[in-house]
């Protein structure tokens, strides 16, 4: 079996999981560059009957499934992947599985950024190698308030280190019940309210057609021009040329992104030309342990997929 590991990054995914077993029955081939296009991606894949990808990164579209005619197999990092055309792969008879994963690496890595923007560190750390001392002053977490948009297993992670630094935690999402945050001892408030009050705002929403461009400029020019917005969830989230301007125009002190609509970011993008922009891309989840998770389950998965009895099954 010809297998395509797609967007290998960092070229790991053949330390981080045992394929020897595979090696016997299949022929591997490792792509460490995002393809160009959807055209560029059907020419390098279009003779490969298995994909093994990361989620959200290579779009597996119904055209680039079509394109793709020995496709039967597909083992996506995690347990949901927006990217993949479920539906088509289904009607194709293409069988997608998934794998577990760590949510604490996310959680670990909001608060690095926001850590990062309370105190300045980029711009001090690069101070120190240009031969400068002191030039910023920050700001402490002890009785600042932080308020978190979707208080999901990740969320609730965030609230409690916040609790940790004792700020205060006020929290808004469309189906919030009182009582789940009041169990994690945090306060439920409207949308408007949490953006008015919050000295940091950290998302973590689930992507999906309701929640795009959720917070728009109007959205954000009601939060303190003090503030700042920390994003590791999803890039679409926030609209991205929005949130451009609004940092331009500095309505808010700045903001934290590890996620993109468009992934890699563009070298131009205006984003990387913001002063008050503090960008990671998109390391959220990446990490060794979340690595041998993932790269070990899509070897198992790919190896149950051969052996006629699939697991971890999602389509």
């Amino acid at each position: 079996m010809k297998v395509a590991i797609l967007d290998d990054y960092q070229g790991v995914a053949q330390e981080f999981a045992d394929w020897s077993k595979l090696n016997q029955s299949c022929e591997i081939k490792v792509f460490r560059e995002p393809f160009d296009d959807e055209t560029h991606a059907i020419e390098n894949l279009k003779d490969f009957e298995a994909f093994l990808i990361m989620r959200e990164r290579t779009p597996i579209t119904a055209s680039l499934m079509d394109g793709c005619p020995n496709l039967k197999f597909i083992a996506t990092s995690g347990m949901r992947n927006l990217s993949i055309n479920f539906d088509h792969a289904k009607s194709k008879g293409i069988i997608v599985s998934g794998t577990e994963g760590n949510k604490n690496p996310t959680a670990e890595l909001t608060w690095g950024i926001l850590l990062n923007l309370a105190r300045n560190l980029r711009q001090e750390s690069e101070n120190m190698y240009q031969g400068y001392w002191q030039t910023t002053v920050g700001v402490e977490l002890k009785g600042k308030t932080l308020g978190i948009i979707g208080l999901g297993k990740l969320g609730c992670q965030i609230a409690k280190i916040a609790k940790a630094f004792e700020m205060n935690v006020i929290a808004w999402s469309e189906n919030l019940k009182i009582a789940h945050a009041t169990e994690n001892g945090v306060l439920a408030v409207t949308k408007e309210e949490l953006l008015e009050q919050s000295d940091f705002v950290s998302i973590h929403y689930v992507l999906s057609e309701r929640s795009k461009d959720l917070l728009k400029y109007e959205d954000i020019c009601k939060m303190k021009t003090s503030a700042f917005l920390i994003n590791t969830s999803r890039g679409p989230i926030i609209n991205e040329e929005d949130l451009v301007r609004a940092l331009q125009e500095e309505k808010i002190a700045g903001a934290g992104i590890d996620v993109y609509e468009h992934e890699p970011l563009p070298e131009s993008h205006k984003l990387r030309f913001l002063p008050n922009a503090f960008l990671t891309p998109h390391i959220g989840y990446v990490t060794q342990e979340n690595y041998i998770k993932f790269y070990s389950q899509m070897a198992e998965d790919l190896q149950a997929f051969i052996d006629g009895e699939p697991i971890r099954i999602l389509s």
